[in-house]
């Protein structure tokens, strides 16, 4: 077959930014952006981002500088998402709960050469930076400031960001990536399995995963979204750029409880928003919840949603849809896509099914589990675990400055997740650990996310974590941290919990240790820390346990 080779016409490299052009166009006039008192537009908001992309360019930015972010979710670090790429400059968002060392080491790895700073991080920051080698450059430090928070010393800093906005050109021809693999995006990993690394997403990569996301979520024109979901972790999930391209009104907050969730969601009438299990624990939790008044669209992914978690938020009006992404691939690659027949099914099967991850979003090309070693496919048994391993353009284009790791992830053609889960004969995938926190208990696999989801259906539980306690005879045993709600009557034992369990789970998957805590230590995105909880089962020693 004869035809053209591509050219500048039907080639140009596909990004995100123009998703906010389009935005100033259609919807101009509407809300883009809700923060206390203060709302603009798209038009608005497409003008500020072009007027910071256009100062940036003017103090020294350049294409491939890397430009970082430590703020909550307020409208500037929503703008940034735009105007930072548009200078040609690379995004690092970085995590406000981190430590100084922490951030030191980040802003030196990544070559940062401007921060922008959030009023309440101000101390943080200027510690960060001290903490930098004498023979390293100092960045640019940029202060965003906030009424509702009140006035801020500027020693230290270059400049604020409304002021260094103000004096950018509304009508800047911003920087167009000259190809569609260029970097956009240098997101830091929460580090919950091994130390940070910078993981480099390109242009190409975030459109495919906010349309994606679009699409398999099926968010119409002009929703109204709720920023539960910090977007220092991975962007969001893509939804900056994707609220962009449907016109919706972003609801910013820069921090929330349970009570301001749910006066947010009746205020504005929020229609959509993200959020980790952590987070719908803690909706259900809530001592004065109540019912929604209308649905609201939640979607859901990190670490495995317990089915009884899931249960009692929707019971609430939420109408939860579950995914599975790492920060590797920016977003949710594989949701639990619903058959119209589970509808019939009780309330709790429901449940059980949505808990699955599901099957690959349109974006993503391939979804396997295999046998690590070989990368041999396992059986669509649902019980014969393997390594997930992940295929498609929405991929990483690797680990920043860390060729071991690399080579590590990317084999055989495809990712490698570290995750540990089962394929089922529908093809569906279900998560079942991190392949660190798989409980080998006499020769038999234990998934402690299984253990945990049983234990999350007694309704004393608030939250549980399951690791391995050594045992004299079974090598491993499960031993379960359990933190329980507020104002029970009566606290159950050790005993009951695990005679719980034993109705509802094999013998073998049994916790055979039960500790009470007040509080289970978390990542700062709010994972618990199971590597601090194995420690501490390590340290009670080996359990004594007779054959029988």
């Amino acid at each position: 077959m004869e035809y053209l080779k591509p050219g500048s016409a039907n080639s140009s490299p596909l990004t995100p930014l123009g998703f906010l052009e389009r935005a100033s166009t259609v919807y101009g006039d509407c809300n883009s952006i809700i923060y206390n008192n203060t709302t603009f537009t798209w038009s608005q908001t497409h003008r500020r981002c072009l007027q910071l992309a256009s100062s940036l360019s003017s103090i020294g930015i350049r294409r491939g500088h890397v430009v970082s972010v430590v703020a909550p979710n307020i409208p500037a670090m929503y703008e940034l998402h735009f105007a930072v790429p548009f200078a040609g400059a690379v995004l690092n968002n970085i995590n406000t709960r981190l430590d100084a060392r922490t951030i030191s080491v980040i802003l030196r790895h990544g070559e940062s050469k401007l921060v922008f700073v959030d009023c309440l991080s101000r101390a943080l920051v200027l510690d960060a930076v001290s903490l930098l080698p004498p023979e390293t450059q100092r960045p640019i430090l940029i202060l965003i400031t906030d009424d509702s928070v009140g006035p801020t010393s500027l020693e230290g800093f270059f400049d604020t960001y409304e002021a260094l906005l103000a004096k950018g050109d509304p009508n800047f021809q911003w920087v167009r990536p000259k190809s569609e693999w260029d970097p956009m995006l240098l997101n830091y990993t929460s580090g919950t399995t091994s130390s940070p690394k910078g993981v480099v997403h390109c242009h190409r990569g975030t459109f495919v995963m906010t349309v994606d996301s679009l699409i398999d979520w099926a968010v119409p024109k002009q929703p109204v979204y709720l920023w539960t979901l910090n977007m220092f972790h991975s962007n969001g999930w893509s939804f900056p750029w994707g609220m962009a391209a449907v016109g919706g009104t972003n609801i910013c907050v820069r921090k929330f409880n349970a009570a301001t969730v749910f006066a947010l969601i009746e205020r504005h009438g929020v229609t959509h928003m993200c959020a980790a299990p952590v987070v719908l624990n803690m909706l259900t939790n809530s001592p004065r919840v109540k019912p929604l008044r209308r649905p609201v669209q939640v979607l859901t992914g990190g670490a495995p949603p317990p089915a009884a978690v899931l249960h009692r938020t929707e019971a609430l009006g939420f109408v939860v849809t579950h995914g599975y992404g790492l920060t590797e691939v920016l977003g949710v690659v594989v949701s639990c896509a619903w058959k119209p027949g589970w509808n019939l099914l009780p309330a709790t099967e429901r449940a059980r099914l949505k808990a699955r991850q599901g099957v690959r979003t349109i974006g993503l090309t391939e979804v396997d589990v295999v046998v690590s070693d070989s990368g041999k496919s396992v059986k669509r048994d649902g019980s014969t675990l393997g390594e997930v391993v992940l295929r498609g353009g929405c991929v990483m284009l690797g680990y920043l400055k860390d060729p071991a790791a690399n080579s590590k992830c990317f084999k055989n053609g495809w990712f490698y997740t570290g995750d540990v889960g089962v394929m089922h004969p529908d093809g569906y995938l279900e998560i079942k650990d991190r392949s660190k926190d798989v409980i080998i208990s006499g020769g038999e696999n234990v998934s402690s996310v299984e253990v945990e989801s049983v234990l999350y259906s007694n309704p004393a539980v608030n939250e549980a974590a399951v690791v391995a306690r050594p045992d004299e005879f079974w090598g491993e045993t499960p031993c379960a941290f359990v933190s329980l709600r507020e104002g029970l009557e009566k606290k159950p034992t050790e005993k009951e919990i695990m005679e719980y369990c034993r109705g509802r789970m094999p013998r073998f998957m049994v916790p055979k240790t039960v500790v009470f805590k007040e509080d289970l230590p978390k990542t700062l995105t709010g994972k618990i820390q199971k590597f601090i909880l194995r420690k501490e089962a390590k340290d009670m020693g080996s359990l004594k346990h007779s054959r029988l």
